[in-house]
C-alpha cells in the first residue's frame, strides 16, 4: 500500500500572499516616515542650499574651508 502526501497548494498561497501583504505594508510605512521626514526637513535643506550657493557653490574651490 502506497501513501501520498497530502499537498496544500491553498495554504501555501495564503502564507504567500500575508507574506507579500506584510512587506507592502511595511515599505508604504518606511516610505511614509521618509516623505514625512523630508516635508519636515525641506525649508532648512533649502535654507541650507542658498547659503551654499552665496558661498559660491562648485566654483569656490578652495576658498572656504
Amino acid at each position: 500500500m502506497k501513501v501520498r502526501r497530502v499537498r496544500r497548494p491553498v495554504a501555501r498561497r495564503r502564507g504567500a500572499a500575508n507574506g507579500q501583504r506584510v512587506l507592502m505594508a511595511e515599505a508604504a510605512l518606511v516610505g511614509g516616515a521618509v516623505l514625512a521626514l523630508l516635508a519636515w526637513e525641506l525649508p532648512s535643506l533649502r535654507r541650507e542650499v542658498r547659503i551654499w550657493r552665496m558661498a559660491g557653490g562648485f566654483r569656490a574651490g578652495r576658498r572656504y574651508p
